[in-house]
């Protein structure tokens, strides 16, 4: 009884691989030496059919062309005959030779006499392959000679006779020596061809061999395959052991482990899902809570009269305008936000000067600049045209210069003090297809363990000042979507002397000088 796990020689994959191909290959050597016993002396007389017609085509065309008598025409005859292999005279109606090929003008005036005066010789063994009104295509056993030959006469076009022929016993002395030779060579083939596939074989079932062995030793780890094509090979012996293992392991480690992990992917998608919910709830609550509580405490303040001036009431008033701002400013921000993070607002790119809407954003913020004591930088006067949301550019580059002017100080190390120590600079880097623009201001560089969070939502790195002037910690948020939207990079980088925010955005093929690199 065989043993479970081991295979014989007569299952092994080399041995069936070098039967296989043994097999197949004799077949093949079989199927051609058929093939050519039983169709190449056809094929042959094909060949030399078309043979004789091409030739009878020249030569009429020939004769017809010049002057049979001539020595060209004699010449030209001879070599096409001779390029064919065949034998070949012509003789006018009156039996006077024109041409011929044969070292015995008779011999072949004879054979021309047996088919047009129809004499009887070999006139049982004549096989007509071809037949029109000028010439004739057979198969004749020349009596005088005991030889098949394959034969063409009949009339060219000038009233001549002519007559070629090949003779056919080397077609079937050709086949002969063809099907031995070829028996010798598939023989030794074969020979050869089957060492050398046990050698390969070997070779490629070797270390299916190996990991037979080793998958004994594997039955107690964790191994879910399962071998379902059967036999006794290599494959066969290691199929076995893997179902082993997968049998072992199945109903204990499989189902436990899949349930755990989709069970921990599960909560882990609750629990962050559940964080980022409260943390988006408690940011709202907590913006809105002080604009309401304002707007709530001098409304109440105008009803019970405590504003009895005009100067009070106004200023009262003032108050909840400027608190209701607030509260609308934030809820745009959060529609133009969601807009953004869930794709329903649509990226127009087109060619524009970015130089021009940059000194535009810059005039339109040139009050408060002023006002604030603030020296802006922006030296560059040649047009950088970009690809890109030509809008969303602008929000991009309005919040970065909004954080600038909000955040710009006196550098405590510079030695300047008064108006337009705190300075703004605007400058444009090349990147290869890409232009970055930076934009840096004075004062105190943002904590490094804030650096990383600067673009999330609601993340203020300090609350009071935000407040100050109004943030809402949605700005850069909404600079991380835009970007994000257009492929593009962006970020922040610390000095010791301030913090510079940039972007990039698409520059192929843009126009004008490049700026200046602080």
């Amino acid at each position: 009884m065989k043993e479970k796990g081991r295979f014989s020689f007569r299952n092994s994959i080399r041995t069936e691989f070098a039967v296989i191909f043994i097999v197949v290959m004799i077949l093949t050597i079989g199927v051609y030496w058929i093939i050519n016993s039983l169709f190449l002396q056809k094929y042959y007389i094909g060949d030399k059919e078309n043979s004789l017609k091409k030739v009878y085509a020249e030569a009429d065309m020939l004769i017809s062309s010049g002057d049979p008598e001539s020595e060209e025409f004699r010449n030209a005859f001879i070599q096409l005959c001779s390029e064919s292999n065949l034998n070949a005279a012509i003789v006018t109606t009156g039996l006077e030779t024109v041409v011929s090929t044969a070292g015995d003008d008779n011999f072949m005036i004879g054979r021309l006499f047996d088919h047009v005066f129809d004499t009887g010789f070999g006139k049982k063994k004549t096989v007509v392959l071809y037949k029109n009104d000028r010439y004739e295509i057979c198969i004749a056993d020349d009596p005088r000679m005991g030889i098949d030959y394959l034969e063409l006469w009949g009339s060219l076009s000038n009233g001549d006779i002519i007559i070629m022929r090949t003779t056919l016993s080397s077609i079937r002395e050709s086949v002969g020596v063809s099907n031995r030779f070829l028996g010798y060579i598939g023989f030794v083939m074969v020979g050869l061809s089957a060492v050398i596939i046990w050698f390969v074989a070997g070779k490629i079932t070797k270390p299916i061999g190996e990991l037979a062995e080793l998958s004994e030793r594997m039955s107690a780890l964790d191994f879910e395959a399962k071998y379902t094509s059967g036999g006794r090979n290599e494959i066969g012996v290691l199929g076995e052991h893997m179902n082993e293992l997968s049998e072992t392991l199945e109903k204990t480690v499989s189902e436990l482990k899949t349930s755990n992990n989709e069970l921990k992917r599960d909560i882990e998608k609750k629990e962050k899902q559940n964080d980022m919910r409260l943390e988006f709830l408690s940011n709202i609550a907590h913006e809105l809570k002080t604009p309401i509580a304002l707007i709530q405490g001098y409304a109440e303040g105008l009803k019970d009269g405590v504003a009895e001036s005009e100067e009070d009431r106004d200023y009262y008033c003032g108050v909840i305008i400027d608190e209701s701002d607030k509260m609308n400013k934030l809820v745009k921000n959060l529609m133009t936000l969601n807009e953004l993070e869930f794709g329903s607002d649509k990226v127009n790119l087109e060619r524009f000067d970015l130089t021009e809407l940059i000194r535009g954003c810059i005039e339109a913020q040139r009050l408060i600049i002023d006002q604030q004591g603030i020296r802006i930088d922006f030296d560059i006067d040649k047009p950088y045209y970009v690809w890109s949301d030509e809008f969303k550019t602008e929000q991009v580059f309005t919040n970065y210069l909004s954080n600038a002017i909000h955040y710009c100080e006196e550098p405590a190390d510079s030695g300047v003090t008064g108006d337009r120590a705190k300075r703004i600079e605007v400058r444009f880097r090349d990147k290869g297809n890409d232009l970055r623009v930076s934009v840096f201001n004075t004062g105190k560089p943002v904590p490094e363990e804030a650096l990383g969070r600067l673009f999330e939502k609601f993340y203020k790195v300090d609350k009071a000042r935000s407040r100050e002037y109004g943030g809402s910690g949605i700005g850069l948020s909404i600079v991380k979507a835009i970007m994000d939207a257009l492929n593009k990079g962006y970020g922040a980088v610390n000095y010791d002397n301030g913090v510079e925010f940039w972007f990039e955005l698409d520059a192929g093929g843009a126009d004008g000088g490049k700026g200046s690199v602080r």
